[in-house]
């Protein structure tokens, strides 16, 4: 049964701001959607924007079979009287629902598996109490990496999900009580810096430079980029060498500001996916500036609308995503991919297979041995991880104006705290915080008069020696008490709604390896051709996408990873017999 698109949207081509600058500005409202108009100035807007040149081309890329989409039937290859290919996509995440549309752009038959009882993967939604809680990702950059997937399909992101911009991006309240405000708008940045430290207001500058440099080489030059050989890293080394690739997102940061504040606002981004910046590669440094250009932004409804809204296309497209379908096995012959096996036994064959799952769980648990010369099980285990998460979901009876959508709440100990959960795996006593209050642009995710929120720590991934069947109520009751001294005056009074996700979670419920909550860690001896390919390096026909690998977590780095599928996976019509037999 098709889901219901229930949420209307404001489109690219409706946003007011600085084009060069990406100040954000505001959206207006956008005309209603015509089938017949025509591709250009009031057509595709994704074309029409000059500052989004380089992704136009990618996505003329994948057009020739855009005259196919509008209809199910031709799209699948039908109206050309032959079969077309079937390509299995393992996992609903972002990264999955991404390929299906685009594989679905590509004439390819395809089947979404997903283990829950729901799609979206990490982006799973919990409703309980007439709350709503996104499970994964709160924080949308990058939006016209989803305007191109409903762009294949002949469509806007507008006519499905409306997209908000969020200011300030983030509120960073440091220990001692200050806060930060974190904008993307140029003036307000330097009068913030200024208050903390006018010293260095030309130093993040200086480091802005340094991070669109990086974000015209990392982003639009290799984000999107398949790294299958080790020539198309030797390739990238000098620009990697010029942009000092080998700093750390902490080393560019102390290189352009001094003080230990500023330090700090500038390189917790990398800990959104999954990397330490004490030892994180600075290519993350482009975040920095992706943010300022692109704004951040929220989805009315939550994350969880843009799953549906990308549920609904794949279905448009004569697609299926099957739920409660849990995969057992990835089916090799010849050294090819061939299919699934699912865990009830059932096979479903396939002209390709896509897997969405974690990069190591994929290998480890769903390829035989056998067929693995590179990612065998003891490369696997030597590999570095990301840390995990403990995620507190909890609404209250009242509401907290003054909480922003967005705050980091820094603990005592910053670099200390980190070395806990990446180096040692000790859960500390003190901890950091990421509260997420979505009500702050959508109230109807709560009911009326109430407040929904997300608390999310750091922790150390399953590697470590913390029993979360034990800690789990005692870590959550601390970070209450926390909360309640800081942000959240008497809250222990006005829950009325509470649900906990712990590391265990992640690594039962989300298959990820040792609970990492992003897979492998974004250090540089892991990143671009390093990482597991986007196209498997040992089974032919077998596509890797999501934060396992390249380019790696967070929302553009998993939908940038479908966008390498166009590049690597033929178009259906080149799917011959005799490549499928």
């Amino acid at each position: 049964m098709p889901v219901s698109l229930l949420y209307g949207s404001l489109p690219p081509d409706s946003f007011v701001g600085d084009a060069e600058t990406g100040t954000p500005g505001a959206w207006t409202l956008p005309h209603h959607h015509r089938t017949d108009r025509p591709a250009g100035k009031e057509g595709n807007p994704i074309v029409n924007q000059t500052r989004h040149k380089y992704h136009h081309e990618m996505l003329t890329h994948a057009l020739p079979a855009h005259e196919a989409l509008n209809s199910p039937a031709t799209s699948a290859g039908t109206a050309r009287g032959k079969a077309p290919p079937h390509a299995v996509v393992i996992g609903s995440g972002f990264g999955g629902l991404a390929a299906a549309v685009r594989l679905g752009a590509r004439g390819w038959r395809v089947t979404v598996l997903e283990q829950l009882d729901a799609p979206g993967g990490r982006a799973y939604v919990y409703r309980q109490d007439g709350f709503t809680f996104d499970a994964g990702p709160t924080v949308i950059t990058a939006p016209f990496l989803l305007e191109e997937l409903w762009a294949l399909c002949g469509k806007r992101l507008a006519d499905d999900v409306k997209i908000v911009p969020v200011s300030p991006f983030y509120r960073v309240r440091f220990d001692s009580g200050e806060e930060f405000n974190y904008t993307g708008d140029p003036a307000q940045m330097r009068a913030e810096i200024g208050r903390f430290a006018p010293g260095d207001v030309q130093g993040y500058e200086n480091f802005l430079k340094a991070s669109e440099a990086i974000y015209k080489v990392g982003f639009e030059q290799l984000g999107d980029k398949a790294f299958n050989h080790w020539t198309d890293m030797a390739k990238v080394v000098p620009q990697m060498v010029k942009l000092e690739a080998w700093r750390t997102v902490w080393q560019l940061a102390c290189k352009h500001v001094q003080d230990p504040r500023l330090r700090v606002v500038l390189t917790f981004q990398s800990l959104l996916v999954g990397g330490n910046p004490f030892a994180t590669t600075s290519v993350y440094c482009l975040i920095a500036f992706l943010e300022r250009r692109f704004g951040v932004h929220f989805a009315i409804g939550g994350t969880g609308a843009l799953v549906t809204g990308l549920v609904g296309l794949i279905e448009g497209q004569g697609n299926v995503v099957r739920c409660n379908t849990s995969v057992a096995q990835i089916l090799v012959k010849d050294g090819q991919a061939c299919g699934v096996q699912l865990a009830n036994g059932e096979r479903l064959a396939a002209d390709a297979v896509v897997s969405n799952a974690d990069s190591a769980t994929t290998y480890r648990k769903l390829v035989a041995p056998e067929h693995r010369k590179r990612w065998t099980d003891a490369k696997i285990e030597r590999a570095k991880y990301s840390m995990s998460l403990f995620v507190w979901y909890f609404g209250t009876r009242r509401q907290y104006p003054d909480v922003a959508h967005h705050t980091i709440s820094l603990g005592p100990r910053y670099k200390d705290l980190l070395t806990d959960i990446f180096d040692r795996k000790h859960l500390a006593d003190d901890f950091s915080l990421y509260l997420h209050r979505p009500t702050a642009t959508d109230t109807t995710l709560a009911p009326p008069g109430c407040d929904a929120f997300y608390v999310l720590s750091p922790v150390p991934h399953l590697q470590g020696d913390t029993d979360w069947t034990k800690e789990a109520e005692p870590y959550r009751q601390k970070i209450m008490r926390r909360l309640e001294a800081t942000l959240l005056p008497g809250l222990s009074r006005e829950i009325v709604s509470s649900h906990m996700i712990t590391p265990l979670d992640f690594q039962d419920r989300l298959s990820s390896f040792r609970g990492a909550a992003f897979g492998l860690a974004p250090v540089l001896t892991q990143s671009a051709w390093f990482r597991p390919h986007n196209q498997s390096e040992d089974i032919a026909r077998l596509y890797l996408v999501g934060a396992g690998t390249h380019p790696g977590a967070g929302l553009p780095g998993v939908l940038s990873s479908a966008r390498i599928l166009d590049t690597v996976v033929p178009h259906g019509d080149g799917v011959t017999a005799a490549a499928r037999a």
